[in-house]
């Protein structure tokens, strides 16, 4: 048997450890992403004023910056970042407090049975039109459970 250590032990079930996006309003998205991702959980990690910030649950997950190369930041077509909800109400509440905050609608709370009977989620646009996406993922209705 392979003996690990307790850091190795504590390995998240992810395979991503960060995204982050540009953005041309800093502070208004900082705003919006502070009561949007607050919905699932998430609290600021790492700030670098003026430039970046970051949330997670307990490290930086998703990053919001002003780019690198100090260009103009744009969106991805045929890119999106979903945030883990641990329930269908907090897709809800991740959906209706991103309208209150400025985003727009791009798919409505609900099932998606294309995916997967455990597939509850939603989709808006950000104040900068990034595809952002809460779901939650019932692991009783899954067709495959982890080990």
């Amino acid at each position: 048997m392979n003996e690990q250590t307790t850091a190795e032990n504590t390995s998240s079930p992810s395979i991503m450890a960060h995204v982050s996006i540009g953005t041309n309003r800093f502070d208004e998205a900082v705003a919006f992403y502070d009561k949007l991702l607050a919905t699932v959980g998430a609290t600021r990690i790492v700030e670098v004023p003026g430039y970046a910030i970051s949330w997670g649950k307990q490290f930086p997950e998703f990053w919001v910056q002003i780019p690198y190369n100090q260009q103009a930041a744009e969106t991805a077509n045929g890119v999106h970042f979903a945030f883990l909800a641990d329930s269908k109400e907090m897709v809800d509440a991740f959906y209706k407090t991103g309208l209150e905050a400025g985003a727009s609608c791009d798919g409505k709370p609900g099932p998606r049975q294309e995916y997967s009977e455990a597939y509850y989620g939603c989709f808006l646009r950000d104040l900068e039109g990034h595809k952002i996406e809460a779901m939650y993922w019932d692991y009783s209705k899954a067709p495959v459970t982890a080990a």
